[in-house]
Protein backbone atom coordinates (compact mmCIF):
# COMPACT_ATOMS: atom_id res chain seq x y z
CA UNK A 1 0.00 0.00 0.00
CA UNK A 2 1.57 2.92 -1.18
CA UNK A 3 -0.02 5.72 1.21
CA UNK A 4 1.63 7.30 4.06
CA UNK A 5 0.11 6.32 7.46
CA UNK A 6 -0.12 8.22 10.49
CA UNK A 7 3.65 9.37 11.55
CA UNK A 8 2.49 10.61 15.45
CA UNK A 9 0.93 7.05 15.70
CA UNK A 10 3.51 4.94 13.65
CA UNK A 11 5.79 6.19 16.87
CA UNK A 12 3.34 4.64 19.26
CA UNK A 13 5.03 1.48 21.38
CA UNK A 14 3.11 -1.57 21.44
CA UNK A 15 2.45 -2.37 25.64
CA UNK A 16 5.61 -4.70 27.21
CA UNK A 17 3.43 -6.45 29.18
CA UNK A 18 0.68 -7.46 26.65
CA UNK A 19 3.12 -8.81 24.78
CA UNK A 20 4.94 -10.51 27.46
CA UNK A 21 2.05 -12.05 28.48
CA UNK A 22 0.71 -12.96 24.89
CA UNK A 23 3.91 -15.18 24.22
CA UNK A 24 3.56 -16.85 27.69
CA UNK A 25 0.41 -17.73 26.82
CA UNK A 26 0.98 -18.51 23.55
CA UNK A 27 3.80 -21.16 24.92
CA UNK A 28 1.15 -22.60 27.29
CA UNK A 29 -0.96 -23.12 24.58
CA UNK A 30 2.07 -25.39 22.69
CA UNK A 31 2.43 -27.46 26.07
CA UNK A 32 4.95 -25.76 27.57
CA UNK A 33 4.40 -25.39 31.64
CA UNK A 34 5.21 -21.80 31.65
CA UNK A 35 4.53 -19.70 34.98
CA UNK A 36 3.64 -15.90 34.52
CA UNK A 37 4.65 -13.16 36.80
CA UNK A 38 3.72 -10.46 33.82
CA UNK A 39 0.70 -9.68 33.94
CA UNK A 40 -1.21 -7.12 35.99
CA UNK A 41 -4.34 -9.38 36.50
CA UNK A 42 -6.48 -11.08 39.38
CA UNK A 43 -6.37 -14.78 39.38
CA UNK A 44 -9.86 -15.12 41.34
CA UNK A 45 -13.48 -15.37 39.72
CA UNK A 46 -15.41 -12.48 39.39
CA UNK A 47 -17.65 -12.42 42.81
CA UNK A 48 -21.22 -14.19 42.20
CA UNK A 49 -23.31 -11.88 43.32
CA UNK A 50 -22.06 -9.45 40.63
CA UNK A 51 -22.28 -11.80 37.73
CA UNK A 52 -25.66 -12.24 38.89
CA UNK A 53 -26.53 -8.71 38.61
CA UNK A 54 -25.33 -8.82 34.73
CA UNK A 55 -27.38 -11.92 34.35
CA UNK A 56 -30.50 -10.05 35.73
CA UNK A 57 -29.87 -7.35 33.52
CA UNK A 58 -29.70 -9.32 30.47
CA UNK A 59 -32.56 -11.36 31.76
CA UNK A 60 -34.85 -8.00 31.81
CA UNK A 61 -33.67 -7.08 28.76
CA UNK A 62 -31.48 -3.97 29.74
CA UNK A 63 -29.01 -4.42 27.38
CA UNK A 64 -28.93 -1.30 25.35
CA UNK A 65 -27.63 2.44 25.34
CA UNK A 66 -26.76 4.62 27.98
CA UNK A 67 -25.83 8.03 28.65
CA UNK A 68 -22.41 8.78 27.22
CA UNK A 69 -20.92 9.58 30.40
CA UNK A 70 -22.58 5.80 32.05
CA UNK A 71 -25.88 5.11 33.84
CA UNK A 72 -27.31 7.94 36.23
CA UNK A 73 -27.55 4.92 38.70
CA UNK A 74 -23.78 3.97 38.45
CA UNK A 75 -22.69 7.52 38.61
CA UNK A 76 -25.00 8.13 42.14
CA UNK A 77 -23.02 4.78 43.33
CA UNK A 78 -19.69 6.24 42.26
CA UNK A 79 -20.26 9.18 44.28
CA UNK A 80 -21.54 6.95 47.52
CA UNK A 81 -18.12 5.13 47.23
CA UNK A 82 -15.84 8.17 46.94
CA UNK A 83 -17.70 10.19 50.07
CA UNK A 84 -17.66 6.58 52.17
CA UNK A 85 -14.14 5.38 51.04
CA UNK A 86 -12.16 7.90 50.26
CA UNK A 87 -14.14 11.29 52.14
CA UNK A 88 -14.65 13.21 49.07
CA UNK A 89 -17.85 14.55 47.50
CA UNK A 90 -18.98 14.86 44.08
CA UNK A 91 -22.10 15.43 42.02
CA UNK A 92 -23.05 12.65 38.95
CA UNK A 93 -22.55 15.18 36.46
CA UNK A 94 -18.83 15.20 37.80
CA UNK A 95 -18.10 11.64 37.27
CA UNK A 96 -17.93 9.78 33.95
CA UNK A 97 -17.69 5.99 33.03
CA UNK A 98 -15.12 4.76 30.11
CA UNK A 99 -14.42 1.56 28.93
CA UNK A 100 -11.69 0.85 31.55
CA UNK A 101 -9.35 2.59 33.63
CA UNK A 102 -6.76 3.06 30.83
CA UNK A 103 -9.55 4.75 28.67
CA UNK A 104 -10.41 7.03 31.93
CA UNK A 105 -6.68 8.01 31.64
CA UNK A 106 -6.55 8.44 28.00
CA UNK A 107 -9.76 10.83 27.97
CA UNK A 108 -8.02 12.75 31.05
CA UNK A 109 -4.95 13.29 29.01
CA UNK A 110 -7.15 14.47 25.45
CA UNK A 111 -9.00 16.64 27.78
CA UNK A 112 -6.68 18.99 29.74
CA UNK A 113 -3.40 18.50 27.22
CA UNK A 114 -2.85 20.98 24.18
CA UNK A 115 -0.03 20.59 21.93
CA UNK A 116 3.26 21.03 23.92
CA UNK A 117 2.23 20.64 26.84
CA UNK A 118 4.42 18.75 29.69
CA UNK A 119 3.27 16.25 32.15
CA UNK A 120 5.20 15.08 34.74
CA UNK A 121 5.68 10.85 35.37
CA UNK A 122 7.60 9.91 37.79
CA UNK A 123 10.01 6.62 37.35
CA UNK A 124 8.95 3.82 37.69
CA UNK A 125 6.08 3.88 35.48
CA UNK A 126 3.02 1.64 34.73
CA UNK A 127 3.84 1.48 30.74
CA UNK A 128 1.51 2.95 29.21
CA UNK A 129 1.60 6.41 30.81
CA UNK A 130 4.16 7.68 28.71
CA UNK A 131 2.04 6.21 25.19
CA UNK A 132 -1.25 7.96 26.65
CA UNK A 133 1.27 11.64 27.08
CA UNK A 134 2.14 11.26 23.97
CA UNK A 135 -1.19 10.31 22.23
CA UNK A 136 -2.77 14.02 23.49
CA UNK A 137 0.26 15.57 21.88
CA UNK A 138 2.36 16.30 25.40
CA UNK A 139 5.10 15.68 26.62
CA UNK A 140 6.59 13.09 29.13
CA UNK A 141 8.80 14.67 31.97
CA UNK A 142 10.13 11.98 33.62
CA UNK A 143 11.19 12.50 37.68
CA UNK A 144 13.19 9.67 38.61
CA UNK A 145 12.95 7.37 42.19
CA UNK A 146 15.07 4.77 43.62
CA UNK A 147 14.60 1.76 46.07
CA UNK A 148 16.01 3.98 48.32
CA UNK A 149 12.79 6.41 48.64
CA UNK A 150 10.26 3.27 48.41
CA UNK A 151 10.23 4.42 44.44
CA UNK A 152 8.14 7.46 45.45
CA UNK A 153 9.24 11.18 44.36
CA UNK A 154 9.96 13.74 46.77
CA UNK A 155 8.72 17.83 47.14
CA UNK A 156 12.03 18.66 45.87
CA UNK A 157 12.02 16.16 43.05
CA UNK A 158 8.99 17.60 41.78
CA UNK A 159 9.44 21.23 42.36
CA UNK A 160 12.79 20.57 39.96
CA UNK A 161 11.44 19.08 36.95
CA UNK A 162 8.09 22.29 36.74
CA UNK A 163 8.56 24.27 33.82
CA UNK A 164 6.14 27.52 32.73
CA UNK A 165 4.74 24.32 30.42
CA UNK A 166 4.01 21.97 32.86
CA UNK A 167 0.10 21.24 32.85
CA UNK A 168 -0.34 17.89 35.13
CA UNK A 169 1.19 15.31 37.35
CA UNK A 170 0.62 11.67 36.91
CA UNK A 171 0.15 10.18 40.08
CA UNK A 172 -0.25 6.42 40.88
CA UNK A 173 -0.90 4.80 44.64
CA UNK A 174 -0.73 2.44 44.85
CA UNK A 175 1.83 2.29 42.64
CA UNK A 176 1.60 -0.17 39.20
CA UNK A 177 4.90 -1.34 39.02
CA UNK A 178 6.58 -1.10 42.69
CA UNK A 179 3.10 -1.67 44.90
CA UNK A 180 5.16 1.82 46.82
CA UNK A 181 1.78 3.86 48.39
CA UNK A 182 2.21 7.69 49.22
CA UNK A 183 1.59 8.81 53.00
CA UNK A 184 -0.71 11.39 53.65
CA UNK A 185 1.98 13.83 54.74
CA UNK A 186 3.91 12.59 51.09
CA UNK A 187 0.61 13.53 49.56
CA UNK A 188 -0.01 16.95 51.32
CA UNK A 189 3.75 18.07 50.51
CA UNK A 190 2.78 17.07 46.56
CA UNK A 191 -0.96 18.78 46.68
CA UNK A 192 0.69 22.14 47.89
CA UNK A 193 3.27 22.51 44.97
CA UNK A 194 0.36 21.80 42.61
CA UNK A 195 -1.89 24.29 43.96
CA UNK A 196 1.07 26.66 44.54
CA UNK A 197 2.38 26.21 40.47
CA UNK A 198 -1.36 25.56 39.77
CA UNK A 199 -0.86 22.13 38.18
CA UNK A 200 -3.38 19.10 37.42
CA UNK A 201 -2.91 15.53 39.33
CA UNK A 202 -4.21 12.63 37.90
CA UNK A 203 -4.15 10.73 40.63
CA UNK A 204 -4.33 6.41 39.86
CA UNK A 205 -5.96 4.78 42.48
CA UNK A 206 -7.31 1.76 40.51
CA UNK A 207 -5.45 -0.27 43.11
CA UNK A 208 -6.92 1.69 46.20
CA UNK A 209 -8.34 -1.52 48.02
CA UNK A 210 -5.22 -3.60 48.17
CA UNK A 211 -3.27 -2.43 50.47
CA UNK A 212 -1.17 -3.79 53.35
CA UNK A 213 0.88 -3.88 56.69
CA UNK A 214 -1.50 -1.47 58.13
CA UNK A 215 -0.89 1.12 55.83
CA UNK A 216 -4.38 3.30 54.24
CA UNK A 217 -4.59 4.82 51.07
CA UNK A 218 -5.29 8.22 50.71
CA UNK A 219 -6.75 10.26 48.01
CA UNK A 220 -5.02 13.21 47.58
CA UNK A 221 -8.63 15.26 46.57
CA UNK A 222 -9.60 14.45 50.38
CA UNK A 223 -6.62 16.58 51.78
CA UNK A 224 -8.77 20.21 50.68
CA UNK A 225 -11.03 21.66 48.21
CA UNK A 226 -8.37 23.80 46.09
CA UNK A 227 -6.40 20.19 45.37
CA UNK A 228 -9.33 18.69 45.29
CA UNK A 229 -10.66 21.07 41.81
CA UNK A 230 -7.30 20.19 40.80
CA UNK A 231 -7.50 16.69 40.61
CA UNK A 232 -8.76 13.78 38.19
CA UNK A 233 -9.39 10.76 40.27
CA UNK A 234 -8.83 7.69 38.04
CA UNK A 235 -10.61 4.13 39.11
CA UNK A 236 -12.54 1.18 38.19
CA UNK A 237 -13.50 -2.21 38.47
CA UNK A 238 -10.48 -4.21 37.61
CA UNK A 239 -8.02 -5.14 39.88
CA UNK A 240 -10.18 -5.00 43.44
CA UNK A 241 -13.34 -7.09 42.22
CA UNK A 242 -11.41 -9.27 39.57
CA UNK A 243 -13.51 -8.08 36.63
CA UNK A 244 -10.45 -7.25 34.08
CA UNK A 245 -12.55 -7.93 31.17
CA UNK A 246 -15.81 -5.91 32.01
CA UNK A 247 -13.96 -3.27 31.00
CA UNK A 248 -14.85 -0.90 33.08
CA UNK A 249 -13.11 2.50 34.37
CA UNK A 250 -14.19 5.96 35.49
CA UNK A 251 -13.31 9.33 36.79
CA UNK A 252 -14.10 11.96 39.03
CA UNK A 253 -12.96 15.78 38.39
CA UNK A 254 -14.39 19.43 38.55
CA UNK A 255 -17.59 19.24 36.01
CA UNK A 256 -15.66 21.66 33.51
CA UNK A 257 -13.15 18.41 32.96
CA UNK A 258 -15.94 16.51 33.39
CA UNK A 259 -18.00 17.66 30.08
CA UNK A 260 -14.85 17.64 27.84
CA UNK A 261 -13.84 14.08 28.24
CA UNK A 262 -18.26 13.10 28.55
CA UNK A 263 -18.36 15.11 24.83
CA UNK A 264 -15.41 13.17 23.76
CA UNK A 265 -16.25 9.98 25.01
CA UNK A 266 -19.58 10.33 23.37
CA UNK A 267 -17.60 10.05 19.57
CA UNK A 268 -14.92 7.61 20.56
CA UNK A 269 -16.88 5.28 21.72
CA UNK A 270 -20.40 6.05 22.80
CA UNK A 271 -20.82 4.82 26.11
CA UNK A 272 -19.26 2.10 28.74
CA UNK A 273 -21.06 -1.63 28.01
CA UNK A 274 -24.37 -1.31 29.91
CA UNK A 275 -24.25 -4.88 31.70
CA UNK A 276 -21.10 -4.32 32.53
CA UNK A 277 -22.42 -0.93 34.39
CA UNK A 278 -25.46 -2.96 36.03
CA UNK A 279 -22.74 -5.81 37.18
CA UNK A 280 -20.47 -3.15 38.37
CA UNK A 281 -23.38 -1.19 41.05
CA UNK A 282 -23.80 -4.02 42.42
CA UNK A 283 -19.95 -4.50 43.04
CA UNK A 284 -19.80 -0.95 44.65
CA UNK A 285 -22.89 -0.84 46.59
CA UNK A 286 -23.02 -4.82 47.06
CA UNK A 287 -21.22 -7.61 49.65
CA UNK A 288 -17.34 -6.37 50.18
CA UNK A 289 -16.26 -9.36 51.79
CA UNK A 290 -14.83 -10.99 48.39
CA UNK A 291 -12.72 -7.72 48.26
CA UNK A 292 -11.37 -8.43 51.52
CA UNK A 293 -10.73 -11.99 51.08
CA UNK A 294 -8.81 -11.62 47.84
CA UNK A 295 -7.04 -8.39 49.86
CA UNK A 296 -5.82 -11.28 52.30
CA UNK A 297 -5.10 -13.91 49.97
CA UNK A 298 -2.59 -11.15 48.04
CA UNK A 299 -0.90 -10.52 51.31
CA UNK A 300 -0.12 -13.70 52.18
CA UNK A 301 1.14 -14.40 48.72
CA UNK A 302 3.13 -11.09 49.02
CA UNK A 303 4.77 -11.70 52.11
CA UNK A 304 5.93 -15.40 51.04
CA UNK A 305 7.35 -14.12 47.50
CA UNK A 306 9.56 -10.62 49.20
CA UNK A 307 10.99 -13.45 51.40
CA UNK A 308 11.70 -15.70 49.52
CA UNK A 309 13.63 -13.12 46.94
CA UNK A 310 15.81 -12.02 49.47
CA UNK A 311 16.69 -15.72 50.11
CA UNK A 312 18.20 -16.00 47.12
CA UNK A 313 21.70 -15.06 46.49
CA UNK A 314 22.16 -11.89 44.18
CA UNK A 315 18.56 -10.80 43.92
CA UNK A 316 16.64 -8.82 46.35
CA UNK A 317 13.85 -6.53 46.42
CA UNK A 318 11.99 -4.21 49.28
CA UNK A 319 8.60 -4.72 50.77
CA UNK A 320 5.80 -3.14 48.86
CA UNK A 321 2.87 -1.32 50.87
CA UNK A 322 0.12 -2.10 48.04
CA UNK A 323 -1.14 -3.26 44.59
CA UNK A 324 0.42 -7.15 43.79
CA UNK A 325 3.63 -6.38 42.31
CA UNK A 326 7.36 -7.10 43.26
CA UNK A 327 10.09 -5.00 41.77
CA UNK A 328 12.98 -7.52 41.74
CA UNK A 329 16.63 -6.03 42.18
CA UNK A 330 19.11 -7.78 39.68
CA UNK A 331 21.81 -4.94 39.73
CA UNK A 332 24.15 -7.52 41.11
CA UNK A 333 23.99 -9.96 38.11
CA UNK A 334 24.39 -6.95 35.47
CA UNK A 335 27.70 -7.89 33.51
CA UNK A 336 27.95 -11.33 34.51
CA UNK A 337 27.24 -14.64 32.39
CA UNK A 338 24.08 -17.26 33.22
CA UNK A 339 23.97 -20.21 30.93
CA UNK A 340 26.61 -18.51 28.62
CA UNK A 341 24.67 -15.40 27.89
CA UNK A 342 25.68 -12.32 29.46
CA UNK A 343 23.38 -10.13 31.50
CA UNK A 344 23.54 -6.61 30.01
CA UNK A 345 19.97 -5.68 30.78
CA UNK A 346 16.77 -6.36 32.45
CA UNK A 347 15.72 -7.48 29.48
CA UNK A 348 18.59 -10.27 28.93
CA UNK A 349 17.57 -11.39 32.39
CA UNK A 350 13.79 -11.57 31.59
CA UNK A 351 14.33 -13.52 28.56
CA UNK A 352 16.79 -15.40 29.60
CA UNK A 353 13.95 -16.79 32.69
CA UNK A 354 11.32 -17.30 30.36
CA UNK A 355 13.41 -18.92 27.54
CA UNK A 356 15.56 -21.46 30.46
CA UNK A 357 13.06 -21.48 32.85
CA UNK A 358 9.57 -20.76 31.36
CA UNK A 359 9.08 -18.14 33.46
CA UNK A 360 7.44 -14.92 32.42
CA UNK A 361 8.91 -11.41 34.41
CA UNK A 362 8.33 -8.00 32.74
CA UNK A 363 12.26 -6.16 32.33
CA UNK A 364 12.11 -2.90 34.60
CA UNK A 365 12.96 -1.25 31.02
CA UNK A 366 9.27 -1.34 30.16
CA UNK A 367 8.80 1.10 33.28
CA UNK A 368 11.53 3.05 32.44
CA UNK A 369 13.86 2.31 35.16
CA UNK A 370 17.16 -1.09 34.64
CA UNK A 371 18.96 -3.09 37.38
CA UNK A 372 14.89 -4.64 37.90
CA UNK A 373 12.33 -7.16 37.22
CA UNK A 374 8.56 -6.55 37.92
CA UNK A 375 6.70 -9.96 39.20
CA UNK A 376 3.21 -9.94 39.74
CA UNK A 377 2.00 -12.05 43.41
CA UNK A 378 -1.31 -12.31 41.51
CA UNK A 379 -0.73 -16.20 41.15
CA UNK A 380 -1.03 -19.36 43.41
CA UNK A 381 1.36 -20.13 46.36
CA UNK A 382 2.31 -22.96 44.22
CA UNK A 383 2.90 -20.99 41.04
CA UNK A 384 4.96 -18.64 43.34
CA UNK A 385 6.84 -20.97 44.85
CA UNK A 386 8.02 -22.92 41.39
CA UNK A 387 8.25 -20.01 39.80
CA UNK A 388 10.89 -18.38 42.32
CA UNK A 389 12.69 -22.14 42.39
CA UNK A 390 13.12 -22.30 38.67
CA UNK A 391 14.64 -18.45 38.94
CA UNK A 392 16.75 -19.72 41.84
CA UNK A 393 18.08 -22.39 40.05
CA UNK A 394 18.96 -20.34 36.87
CA UNK A 395 20.41 -17.67 39.11
CA UNK A 396 22.84 -20.66 40.54
CA UNK A 397 23.84 -21.65 37.18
Amino acid sequence: MNIKLSEKNQKIAASVTLAIDSKAKQMQAEGINVISFGVGEPDFNTPDHIKKAAIEAMDKGITRYTAASGLPKFREAICTKLKEDNGVEYTPDQIVVSNGAKQSLFNSLQAICNPGDEVIVPVPYWVSYVELVKMADAVPVFVESTEATEFKIRKEDLLAAITPKTKALLLNSPSNPTGSLYTREELEAIAEVAVEKNIIIIADEIYEKLAYDGAEHISIASLNEKIKDLTIIINGMSKAYAMTGWRIGYTASNSQIAKIMGNYQSHATSHPNTIAQYASIEALLGDQTPVEDMRQAFDERRKFMVERINSIDNISCITPKGAFYVMMNITQLMGKEIKGRKINGSMDFASLILEEGNVALVPGVAFGIEGFVRLSYANSIENIKEGLNRIEAIIKA
